[in-house]
């Protein structure tokens, strides 16, 4: 459901989802985890919610085991619509946090297999359940929520989880807490021989090969235009005995950054190397801006998102905002510039008290 620069990519959601559902059918999984963010809003369009039921289909119809737990953008309530119902067809959705966790537990060659799940989870929330606990950080929350988990570190134990864990790279399209506050220090996991993060959308691992961010599926800013967005594929044998392997995702349509003068960019020979039909970000370095040129430029790159120019005007407004920025200002003058370059006027005096 999510738009990126109000171009919906529900068509590329949909393209993504089936190809995740081949990779599902040549590999055969006993269980797809998804860690969180199911949906962009917490109140999701229907197409969205069409989508996701077609993608559980697809899985249940392979006999493939599915856990969802719901993030940081969901409506935990929402996503977790059916829960109880579900699981006879192998789905299990997390509910809202009651103070209690407890796993889903599989069978294979190598004996049982505990697949715990934990939605996205702020410290306002576990106070409620632990009064006597002194719970003010990220880590604390969690700390809390996994100690009244009866974890047999003698056998496996597999985690899904949607944080922000300590040292994780993000995105310029995620939400993080300003400060840094949401951070999770890794070693509350310890007890896990894998856990499966969502929340940060460049596939990485944090602390751990067995601590790990799967990505999102898509690329949803310019800032992932060089990611490489793939599957995690966790193959887990024995007792500590784990594999990771990447499978990379191919977009309906990737994005791109591409620059040059507006007479090369217009020039499709210049750039052979890019889908016209790709998401574009287009940085002109003219220094006569171009009248109209979005529009000239959208006939040969329909779904460009962004036109920017690079030259000497704007290097110097950039350079006097970055001398601007560097002044001491109370957040009342701070708002008060907001304000003014919104709205084109300065607030009045009753604005201003």
């Amino acid at each position: 459901g999510k738009r990126v620069n109000e171009f919906s990519m529900l068509e590329d959601q949909w393209d993504i989802l089936q190809k995740i559902v081949v990779f599902a059918k040549e590999h055969k999984p006993d269980a797809v985890l998804i860690a969180g963010d199911v949906y962009d809003k917490s109140m999701p369009i229907v197409e969205a919610v069409q989508l996701l039921d077609r993608f559980l289909v697809w899985l249940n119809e392979l006999g493939i085991t599915v856990f969802i737990v719901s993030g940081n953008h969901d409506n935990a309530e929402r996503v977790a619509f059916g829960a109880e119902l579900l699981k006879n067809s192998s789905v299990h959705i997390v509910q809202s946090y009651n103070g209690k966790i407890a796993p889903v537990t599989l069978s294979d060659g190598y004996g049982d297999i505990n697949i715990w799940m934990l939605p996205y989870l702020k410290p306002s929330l576990i106070r409620r359940h632990f009064p006597d606990r002194d719970v003010n950080t990220y880590s604390d929350a969690i700390s809390a929520a996994l100690s009244n988990a009866n974890l047999d570190i003698s056998a496996r134990n597999v985690l899904i989880a949607h944080q922000f864990v300590t040292g994780a790279i993000t995105s310029e399209s995620e939400e993080i807490s300003v400060g840094g506050s949401e951070n999770v220090d890794g070693s509350v996991f310890d007890g896990f021989d894998y856990v499966a993060l969502g929340h940060i959308h460049r596939p990485q691992q944090i602390c751990r090969e067995t601590l790990r961010y799967c990505g999102t599926p898509l690329k949803y800013s310019f800032s992932e235009a060089s990611h490489t967005k793939s599957v995690t594929v966790v193959d887990m044998d024995g007792k500590g005995e784990i594999k990771i392997t990447e499978l990379p995702l191919v977009p309906l349509r990737d994005m791109r950054e591409v620059r040059g003068t507006y007479n090369e960019i217009m020039n499709r020979n210049s750039y052979r190397g890019t889908n016209t039909e790709d998401y574009i970000h287009i940085v002109l370095t003219d220094e006569q801006d171009e009248p109209d040129a979005m529009a000239k430029l959208r006939n040969i790159y329909p779904n460009l998102m962004r036109l920017e120019y690079d030259n000497r005007r704007t290097q110097a407004v950039s350079s006097l905002e970055t001398v601007a920025s560097t002044d001491k200002k109370t957040p009342s003058e701070l708002f008060g510039d907001l304000f003014e370059m919104q709205n084109g006027q300065p607030m009045n005096e009753e604005q201003s008290k």
